[in-house]
């Protein structure tokens, strides 16, 4: 039995999945824990990806491939000695937002969505870079390199690191990454598949350079590296031998990905297919066969990990709407899936507003929830239950409408995340969405998504492993969902 091992180094974990090669099936995992905290050591996570792939054998004599998939748009600087300078900035940390509206203010929202793919927002890994040019300009003549978490940890398994602590030392010309995690930089053009380097030096103030294979992007000059980036079935290289405990074999690594473009891999998505992501944030995304440059800002023009693009757009309200009712309500999740369920469509006209945390998309960042249209007669439990599901997915549907706009056409909807294995969601987003509805089993789909580009590496195609179903949902839609949440947003002044 041939394996790989797919690893998804996410915010809060480090998840690990081996899985046979030919069936696609789990054989084994782990887990580890990360810190909490948008700014993080990333020698935290490097100790968590040991432990999990130690409690899963995932660099066991039987395993001949490994990816990592991470969490998009960290910053992680490495001085000349392949030390890091400054705790990482992840994609949640919002301190640079002063900074993206400074690179608007200077270049335009046109220009940088046309060089780039997307608008730079505080997420970005651009964002925060120049956020480090401003706020700490000591460090800024230090940085010999910059990557993100997913290509820092594959260069820490092939046995470079910081002098002294790594058996191949501080090559930083052998950092390498992959397109779609390249593509959330804010400074990489999806369209020319290259990084836009005098961009980058507008952010940090310092010139850069691609990292190259022979070694000549090592820091030998002034300019800073950056990884260099590999194609969807490129090999990264080996895991170095130091990190297999003396067994005498050869594990080859691929290039990584991003944790959206991992999870498209692992749910086996294709060109129209749109997921959507109802975890903590929402996240609605698109395999598309072209490159999309929205320029109105909403929709990000990412790069999947195939070959093809990942138009994306994230909202920050998602299944915390629905666990912030339920607990108004008194109820627990089954609880509230049965209040929901006891209301018609509609919700007798009810209509939440889900802006708890504010919104990302659209733009408003101090804006709050509220119900409307509460009567005698409306303001029941079972309608303010179905209200929340409603306003939480309609604001997907409204993104869902934006990837629209930039030209992709969707032909079915994935549904997945944990408040997706609610049947009151279910059934819901059948109403509110005008697509077919597909529920996939429950499953760590970014590690998946690792190990079939682990395994597509070692074999040259791309694996068509089965993706489970857990129900297929026939398009029930019910246009007065949306004509009620629009025209309750249209009497909010933000």
């Amino acid at each position: 039995m041939a394996l790989v091992t797919g690893v998804d180094s996410s915010t809060q974990s480090c998840k690990v999945v081996v899985v046979d090669t030919v069936t696609g099936a789990e054989v084994r995992t782990g887990r580890a824990l990360h810190p909490e905290g948008t700014e993080v050591d990333p020698d935290a996570w490097w100790r968590a990806l040991l432990a999990a792939l130690e409690e899963a054998d995932g660099l066991g004599s039987d395993i001949e491939g490994l990816a990592i998939a991470g969490q998009q748009h960290g910053m992680v600087l490495l001085g000349q000695d392949g030390r890091v300078l400054r705790d990482a900035l992840l994609w949640n940390d919002t301190r640079s937002a002063d900074a993206a509206q400074d690179l608007i203010a200077e270049l335009g929202l046109e220009e940088l969505v046309t060089r780039t793919g997307s608008a730079p927002v505080a997420s970005f890994t651009g964002t925060k870079v120049r956020w480090v040019r401003d706020a700490e300009p000591d460090v800024v003549p230090r940085i010999a390199a910059v990557a993100l978490p997913h290509d820092w940890l594959t260069w820490r398994l092939r046995g470079f690191g910081p002098d002294g602590d790594s058996p191949l030392g501080p090559v930083l010309g052998e950092l390498v990454t992959d397109r779609s995690d390249a593509s959330g930089t804010a400074y990489w053009n999806p369209t020319k598949g290259a990084y836009d380097l005098a961009l980058f030096e507008r952010m940090l103030g310092r010139p850069a350079r691609e990292a190259q294979p022979d070694g000549t992007g090592d820091g030998a000059t002034d300019a800073v590296v950056l990884p260099r980036v590999l194609g969807a079935a490129a090999a990264a290289g080996t895991v170095h031998p130091a990190h297999l405990a003396g067994a005498e074999h050869s594990i080859t690594l691929g290039p990584g990905a991003g944790d959206n473009a991992g999870a498209a891999l692992g749910l086996g998505a294709e060109e129209g297919d749109v997921v959507v992501s109802l975890g903590t944030s929402g996240t609605v995304f698109a395999v598309a066969a072209d490159a999309v440059a929205d320029a109105s800002g909403t929709v990000a023009g990412f790069a999947d990990a195939s070959g093809l693009f990942l138009p994306l757009v994230a909202t920050l309200n998602a299944a915390r709407v629905l666990s912030s009712v339920a607990g108004v309500l008194g109820v627990d999740h089954d609880g509230f899936a049965d209040l929901a369920l006891s209301a018609e469509p509609g919700a007798g006209g009810v209509v939440l507003v889900p802006y708890f945390e504010g919104e990302r998309t659209p733009n408003l960042p101090t804006a709050k929830a509220s119900f409307h249209n509460l009567s005698i007669a409306s303001a029941t439990r079972g309608n303010m239950a179905r209200a929340a599901i409603e306003g939480m997915l309609c604001g997907l549907a409204d993104a869902l409408d934006a990837v629209r706009a930039a030209g992709v056409v969707p032909r079915q909807l994935l549904l997945i995340g944990g408040a997706a294995q609610n049947g009151a969601v279910q059934e819901t987003a059948a109403q509110v969405f005008d697509l077919p509805v597909r529920i996939p089993a429950p499953g760590e789909y970014v590690a998946r998504g690792a190990a079939v580009q682990a395994a597509w590496v070692l074999s040259g195609s791309r694996p068509a492993w089965q993706v489970d179903t857990l129900e297929d949902r026939a398009s029930d839609h019910r246009p007065l969902i949306r004509e009620q949440y629009r025209a309750a947003l249209a009497t909010i002044s933000f």
